[in-house]
């Protein structure tokens, strides 16, 4: 199997020393930075903009894995692009079916990475058509809004037909719940890369939490 590409949540950081632990994930072996941006309207929560990606990207040349959990993300993908971003991914149920593709095109259009991603209610089969059309698939094993949920196994189950329909160099991401026991479960179902949060920055060796999720 190839490498399995680890990114830690900042979700989980000390927002106060946000520079300091991008540092630390990147000097543990992390692969890519993963960013939640949430609204308050798709999903029950708020956080950080393509402002503070900015400032962050100045601290790491790390990939930064954006993850828009927002309404309208078309009209945010230059801002975060702009910012720094190399990979953005934007959920299927926030856009209308006619704009899924224009919108892996637009983002495209930045020489960046597109992802799309489904919640745990979602049927995988619905998005099965448009994989050829994104460089990522990110599966969400937890209801999305809050970091430190418990992994819902019944959706880590929706990788295997993914990866099965999935293009050779297709990353299928999961994200939620993922600690060093359900990281084997999804990986054992294909997935390629893993998002972490609490586990890694409640641990008190992140190079060995990083490690133990491949």
């Amino acid at each position: 199997m190839s490498k399995i590409i680890v990114s830690p949540s900042i979700l989980s950081s000390d927002f106060s020393n946000l520079g300091r632990d991008i540092r630390f994930m990147e000097k543990s072996g992390a692969d890519w930075i993963h960013i939640d941006v949430m609204d308050g309207h798709f999903v029950p929560n708020l956080t950080i903009g393509a402002p503070v990606v900015k400032s962050i990207r100045k601290v790491t040349e790390m990939p930064f894995d954006v993850h828009l959990m927002i309404e309208n993300p078309q009209k945010y993908v230059k801002d975060f692009a702009d910012a720094g971003a190399d990979i953005i991914t934007f959920h299927y149920e926030a856009v209308k079916r006619n704009e899924i593709l224009d919108l892996a095109h637009y983002i495209k259009s930045f020489n960046i990475k597109a992802g799309l991603s489904i919640k745990p209610k979602t049927n995988p089969e619905e998005i099965l058509q448009y994989l050829p059309y994104f460089d990522l698939i990110l599966v969400m094993t937890v209801e999305p809004g809050f970091g430190g949920q418990k992994f819902i196994k019944e959706c880590a189950e929706k990788i295997d037909l993914i990866k099965r329909f999935a293009p050779e160099n297709l990353i299928v991401q999961v994200d939620g719940g993922i600690n060093s026991e359900t990281a084997r479960i999804c990986t054992e179902l294909g997935a390629n890369s893993l998002v972490a949060g609490s586990y890694i920055f409640n641990s008190q060796d992140y190079a060995q939490a990083i490690n133990s999720l491949r």
